[in-house]
């Protein structure tokens, strides 16, 4: 277990957030941080639709299981956070 900044880019959201994560949360787990910052302040929820996670300008998204000590991000990479259906 280790804290680990990265820096959040969410869906509709006009700025850049530092999100201080653990190695061991899962991609939903992170995405339930991010979203912490960002839905309901200055992007609306979407009722239904799950985050998902990917790496910027990637077009596959993370699998929602996979902790982030398992992937290889690096500390304070800009990660894409983007409504989906669940």
């Amino acid at each position: 277990m280790a804290l680990f900044p990265l820096i959040s880019n969410f869906q509709n959201d006009f700025v850049l957030q530092l999100l201080p994560v653990d190695t061991e949360n899962t991609m939903d787990e992170v995405a339930a941080a991010a979203a912490y910052h960002s839905v309901g302040r200055r992007v609306a929820a979407q009722p239904g639709k799950v985050v998902r996670v990917r790496r910027q300008g990637a077009s596959d998204f993370i699998p929602r299981d996979k902790r982030l000590g398992e992937t290889d991000i690096k500390p304070m990479e800009c990660i894409e956070f983007i409504f989906a259906d669940s």
